[in-house]
């Protein structure tokens, strides 16, 4: 046995002093860590099951369980108003504490609140009865319909209006429009597959008894704050959002919920079906030539983000009014230099006024151009922004390459402009072939890029552009040039 060289009864007096010592210090934390958080908010919801609704009288839902985690950690106070939208709204707009969820930002709502998120995203679709023979392929076949549904100041209804929808008919709320809709009163509704779900088994049916007639847009899903709320504020919440993606609870509440393991991350990057530079593959993959580039960007930084394919339209406006958004493959015009930030070039493209060859049109200036009774652009696309910069008034357009395509080649238009890159694949896919076209006139030449969305942090830009170079350098970015273009 070894001796100790301290008396024993000196011994328990110091250990007894410490621990009492270390009884009051963890007291002291603990009770720091749930001290009250400095400032009171007005929180406000509405009944839109599975995201936020009362069950039993009491509040659940995915942003309902996130919001609670948030406020225990922050010594926060779980008081939540449930009101119908319209007046939570205002209530948010007119309240200078308020903070309303779950909400859409849009390109409306964009600078009129604060935004913390985003914890889900909603893909929205028109929504036709099952037993319709309605088929619509655009949004304009949309805009001739008799009469389509919505719900007053949510973000379909903003959205349609800015697409000049004047067919518009108010329902109550997702319970009264999918009624009208299986009543026949409405044609179409738009919503989210999961609203839609939960509206139709309230009134005793099922996604059954409807279909999908044409997607939409994705919205990502926030917690809106009145532009009174102290930035610091808002940034505690995002902070807490972020903790709960990194640890699993959102996850876990997603999967709760919305029956899927799929949230928002902490960037969001989007392409679309553009080959051979991004498309999904016979595997079902995201892949070409710019998704090889940002694929290697990301490992090198030791990232991994989804890659979500989406309608360009669609990936554009998400990418203008959303933080934290990257959207590739992109050309730099004068048009967009300041709507985003930019990590290339990673390639350069021509872009064709194309006519079909036996067509006898001909093209040797803009003027020409201009003179001709239809002309085809793609939505949001740069050569469309372009044009109508110009003051091209002749334009017939579609947010899908491919039906714009078709329409060339069945005479419906008398040109249609497009990349050289992507045409040549487009053509194929509709069963053409290259030859059967003419590059008439050369509309420009442009670099094309990887886009990030201006509210994202200029460290990630600089992150992904040092990437890119040294993809450069070592040769790497050469190896998948040759790999897509020989």
């Amino acid at each position: 046995m070894i001796q100790s060289p301290f008396p024993m009864k000196r011994i328990f007096p110091a250990i007894y002093l410490l621990s009492l010592a270390l009884v009051i210090l963890f007291a002291r934390c603990e009770k720091e860590s749930h001290k009250a958080y400095d400032y009171t908010f007005r929180f406000l919801t509405e009944e839109y099951e599975p995201l936020n609704y009362t069950e039993e009288g009491a509040l659940t839902g995915l942003a309902p369980g996130l919001l609670k985690e948030i406020c225990r950690d922050l010594g926060i106070p779980f008081e939540v108003e449930v009101l119908p939208w319209n007046e939570a709204f205002t209530a948010l707009q007119e309240t200078e504490n308020a903070v309303l969820f779950s909400t859409s930002l849009n390109a409306g709502r964009k600078d009129q609140f604060k935004w913390a998120g985003p914890f889900a995203a909603l893909e929205w679709y028109f929504f036709a009865e099952a037993q319709s023979p309605l088929n619509i392929n655009s949004l304009d076949e949309a805009r001739q319909l008799s009469a389509i549904g919505v719900i007053a100041d949510y973000t379909m209804e903003q959205y349609l209006l800015r697409q000049g929808f004047t067919n518009l008919v108010y329902c109550e709320d997702n319970g009264d429009a999918f009624q009208k809709l299986l009543n026949g009163e409405i044609a179409l509704f738009p919503s989210d597959r999961i609203t839609a779900e939960a509206a139709l088994k309230e009134l005793g049916r099922t996604l059954y008894h409807v279909r999908e007639a044409w997607p939409l847009q994705t919205e990502m899903l926030y917690f809106a704050f009145n532009q009174q709320v102290p930035d610091e504020v808002v940034a505690d919440i995002q902070v807490g959002i972020d903790r709960l993606k990194r640890n699993g609870t959102l996850q876990s509440l997603t999967e709760e919920f919305l029956n899927t393991s799929r949230f928002p991350g902490k960037l969001q990057v989007y392409t679309e079906d553009y080959p051979p530079l991004t498309f999904i593959n016979s595997y079902g993959q995201v892949s070409g030539y710019g998704s090889d580039v940002v694929f290697e960007i990301m490992k090198r930084n030791g990232q991994f983000h989804e890659v979500k394919l989406s309608t360009w339209s669609n990936a554009y406006e998400l990418a203008l009014n959303n933080p934290n958004f990257i959207l590739y493959t992109m050309d730099r015009t004068d048009i967009r230099e300041d709507l985003f930030q930019w990590v290339g070039p990673i390639g350069t493209n021509a872009t064709y006024f194309y006519t079909r060859a036996d067509s006898g049109v001909e093209i040797t200036s803009l003027e020409d151009a201009m003179a001709l009774d239809a002309v085809g652009t793609v939505s949001s696309w740069y050569s469309d922004q372009v044009l109508r910069g110009m003051g091209f008034t002749n334009l017939v357009s579609d947010n899908n390459p491919a039906a714009m395509t078709l329409q060339l080649m069945e005479g419906e238009i008398d040109a249609f402009v497009c990349s050289a890159v992507t045409f040549p694949t487009i053509l194929g896919e509709q069963g053409f072939a290259y030859h059967e076209v003419s590059e008439a006139f050369t509309l420009m030449s442009s670099d094309f890029y990887i886009a990030i969305s201006l509210g994202t942090p200029a460290e990630v830009v600089d992150q992904w552009q040092s990437a890119l170079e040294a993809m450069q350098e070592d040769g790497t970015y050469d190896a998948i040039h040759r790999k897509w273009f020989p």
